[in-house]
């Protein structure tokens, strides 16, 4: 065996050796267990960094874990391909988008082959390749056909200067973040996926969803934002017409001064069209422009308006109250306008303030009465209902659930409904670097679907790629221009292509049968692999991805096409790496990559030290100091082995088998396993490696004590041992050491090693003393000993009586194997 510890040449060799043999390769296997592990994939923006290796270290370990433990583990890895950043890239630099995807992808691919994940390559894929979007644009005519992809006029930020509609988040400060040209509110024919259709589902379903964290299940509800109440219809005085709004508190009808429309609601431009008003509502639309919905929502925003000069009529008094625009009103939600009870609505209270409109009380609180013109906030809670005719003295409670709605119905006036938040997904983008959307337009036959057999509808290659003006796809007469699947006649093809995570709803289906060419995924494989049991990712993608993902799973059983309707039976979102209080990205300009601890330390020790660096769920700041201590303990873990086999070669002499020395080698064996699989289990990888570096430390002194007792089973379980639970963490080490002990390739295929409950637990343990919960003294006793004995030996102990003398004593609390707690009365 070498004396030193040559990373390069190990993790080299043994890298090579995994992909000649094929190590990590998934196959079906009916009757067996399976388990599905998937870490959320990339976005190939450049080559590895230390953030995703916080990320991937977990999946691996656990898969690596799962293997050893007799389970079939699936765990593969692809590339979330198309994106805004490779035409940027191609902008500026004039390489195209896809050479600039795939340069990434390899240098990317390469950094994680360093590191030596376990994935099965074989099943690597890329949403950007024709292989793959193929099947993304026949799921989308699958939505189509069922009703569930639909074109419409629809309002979005818009950029003149780029010819593009821009996400809330590449609008900084009013400004694209491309030209910095001021962004618009334009309304565009845009496509859509119905995910409103299944919002009740995807509430009721996180019922069926123990694995996640409750924290990520809290944000999907109030993005989906159910809400039960009523939809009371409303008149416009001057036309006649009826204008429907919905609202939680039908028991505060009586307090409406007045009406409020979103700024780009149609009807505002009607009220104001050749009037006086039309100009200050457009000033104020333009003043909103590039404004995202978030700020204007925001209860710390100030409220904005402009009157229309038009009247709304309450149905339940016949009172005409003045109808504004207000800038916390949105399109989105709802109908576009809202009844304002400024009373009882915080937002519509400082409106009224600003703008002097009237304040009528009609909830009054149990201990007091308000005054409309002292009130200082709006009045939110229950009471009494006032100042609403026949409900005068209803409890508010009663009159919001069953006797309004009750009125109103029999009224004709209104309804029960209920509404969400959540709006259907808007999925076109005006660029070329995404899934074209497989819909052409015909004079003749109007909106028509591109046929399964003509798929894929490939992005064309000799685009030009300019700063301002159309996309590509716009520009390339080429692409436009296509023939009708239905008459034959000439049609123009769709130049939108769809929002990147559309590709990324499905894409852990695919990885069941990723070569597939005949069908999106083969049946039969997802019927065995799927669903993921165990999902890792960021909490930012709480929202966005795994919500889609939830839906698509969900259309795709109503389709037939899977049978489970819950796409992640498990999920663990990691912290994120940070860097000066923020995270570790390419676009921050803080990346730090693995390249230079590769040469100076070795992917092992990489993937150790960030293993150790804390909790996976945890945050954690990125720091260089504790590296070198994770090189220096796998050092130790060599030289330890070395020692053990130099001890091999030498004559030892017989060590009896009730010697303490094979006892204590047996229980820091056996203690150590139990403790590193529960660890492993809970993800609580940190205490696993720390439990691992006891381990090693206990060897060493025990070999110190007794290099005899390692010429013994013990011995030779305790080394064989040391090198199955480390491998999982450090699997280049651990494969050259099992070699090296004559262990038969490979070490990622021997049985993870069982503990003895007997020869796990200690004969002897330190019971901790405390007093009013504060440590005094620690006492070793037998690890058997009982409740009652514990209470004996920590009031007999010399140091408590001391300290308790004159005290008086006011209980005294056993946890058994643990601590007393005497308390004493101060």
């Amino acid at each position: 065996m070498e004396d030193k510890y040559d990373f390069k040449a190990i993790e080299s060799r043994w890298r090579l050796r995994w992909e000649e043999t094929d190590l990590y390769a998934s196959h079906e296997e009916p009757g067996r267990e399976k388990k599905y592990v998937l870490v959320m994939f990339p976005y190939p923006s450049g080559p590895a960094h230390i953030g995703h290796v916080a990320n991937y270290n977990l999946g691996d370990v656990l898969a690596r874990y799962l293997r050893r433990k007799g389970v079939n583990v699936l765990h593969p890895m692809g590339w979330d391909g198309f994106g805004l950043p490779a035409e940027n890239a191609a902008i500026r630099s004039g390489v195209h988008p896809a050479q600039y995807t795939w340069d990434n992808i390899a240098l990317l691919k390469e950094g994680l082959q360093r590191l030596g994940y376990s994935y099965d390559w074989d099943r690597e894929l890329a949403t950007c390749s024709p292989d793959y979007y193929q099947w993304t644009q026949w799921l989308f005519l699958r939505f189509y056909e069922k009703g569930l992809a639909y074109k419409t006029l629809a309002r979005a930020n818009w950029c003149p200067s780029c010819r593009t509609v821009l996400a809330n988040e590449q609008v900084i400060n009013g400004l694209c973040e491309r030209c910095d040209t001021p962004v618009e509110q334009k309304a565009l024919n845009q496509w859509f996926l119905r995910i409103t259709d299944y919002a009740e589902r995807l509430l009721a379903d996180m019922d069926k969803l123990s694995g996640w964290p409750e924290g990520v299940l809290t944000m999907q509800r109030n993005w989906i934002g159910r809400s039960e109440g009523c939809e009371v219809a409303f008149h416009i005085r001057e036309t006649g017409q009826e204008m429907p709004i919905f609202t939680t508190r039908p028991d505060t009808l009586w307090g409406v001064t007045f009406f409020l429309l979103a700024p780009e609601h149609p009807l505002a431009d009607e009220l104001t069209s050749g009037t006086p008003y039309e100009k200050d509502l457009r000033d104020f639309r333009a003043r909103l422009q590039g404004v995202s919905d978030i700020d204007r929502t925001a209860m710390e925003a100030e409220k904005e308006g402009v009157f229309t000069g038009a009247y709304a009529v309450n149905p339940v008094n016949g009172e005409e109250v003045p109808i504004w625009t207000a800038n916390f009103v949105l399109m989105e939600y709802g109908t576009g306008a809202v009844m304002a009870v400024p009373a009882h609505d915080q937002r519509d209270f400082e409106f009224a303030r600003k703008y002097g409109l009237p304040v009528r009380v009609v909830i009054q609180p149990p201990e007091r009465d308000l005054d409309p013109d002292e009130m200082i906030e709006a009045y939110v809670d229950p009471g009494k209902m006032v100042n609403s005719k026949q409900f005068d003295g209803t409890d508010s409670e009663v009159g919001k659930l069953e006797v309004v709605p009750d009125y109103l119905e029999e009224k004709g006036w209104g309804k029960r409904t209920v509404n969400y938040r959540l709006r259907d997904w808007l999925i076109s983008r005006q660029r070329y670097w995404g899934v074209p959307i497989p819909i052409v337009n015909c004079e003749k036959c109007g909106t028509v679907a591109v046929p399964d057999e003509k798929l894929p509808v490939l992005l064309p290659e000799d685009v030009r790629f300019e700063f301002e003006g159309p996309s590509p796809l716009e520009r390339s007469e080429e692409f436009r221009h296509a023939t009708c699947p239905s008459c034959g006649g000439p049609a123009e093809r769709e130049t939108d292509t769809m929002d990147t995570f559309v590709d990324s709803s499905w894409y852990y289906i695919r990885y069941a049968s990723p070569r597939d060419e005949r069908e999106a995924f083969d049946p039969d494989a997802v019927c065995y692999w799927l669903p993921v049991d165990q999902y890792i990712g960021g909490i930012e993608h709480a929202i966005m991805h795994l919500l889609y993902s939830r839906f698509f799973t969900k259309v795709l059983k109503d389709l037939g096409l899977v049978e489970f309707d819950e796409p992640f039976t498990n999920l663990l979102c990691q912290g994120m790496v940070v860097m000066g209080g923020a995270k570790m990205s390419k676009s921050k300009g803080n990346i730090i990559t693995p390249d230079q601890f590769f040469e100076a330390y070795g992917a092992d020790t990489l993937r150790l030290f960030i293993l150790f660096l804390g909790p996976p769920e945890a945050d954690k700041e990125w720091s260089e100091s504790g590296i070198d201590g994770a090189h220096r303990f796998l050092n130790r873990a060599w030289r330890l082995v070395d020692r053990y086999m130099n001890i091999l070669t030498l004559k030892t002499q017989p060590v009896p088998e009730d010697s303490e020395a094979l006892k204590q080698l047996a229980f820091l064996t056996h203690s150590t396993i139990k403790k590193v699989s529960e660890d492993i289990e809970r993800f609580a990888f940190n205490t696993a490696i720390a439990a691992i570096m006891e381990f090693t430390n206990g060897l060493y002194k025990a070999l110190e004590d007794s290099p005899d007792a390692f010429n013994t089973f013990e011995g030779h379980e305790a080394i064989r041992s040391l090198v199955l639970i480390l491998a999982p963490f450090a699997p280049f080490i651990a494969e050259e050491l099992w070699e090296e002990i004559g262990g038969e390739y490979s070490v990622h295929q021997q049985p993870w090693p069982e503990y003895e409950p007997e020869l796990a637990r200690a004969e002897r343990i330190t019971m901790v003393v405390q007093v009013n919960g504060k440590v005094r003294a620690r006492i070793e006793v037998d690890a058997d000993i009982p409740r009652e004995e514990m209470e004996e030996v920590a009031l007999d102990s010399d140091r408590m009586r001391k300290l308790l003398e004159g005290k008086d004593v006011v209980k005294v609390i056993v946890v058994p194997g643990k601590l007393v707690n005497i308390v004493i009365r101060q």
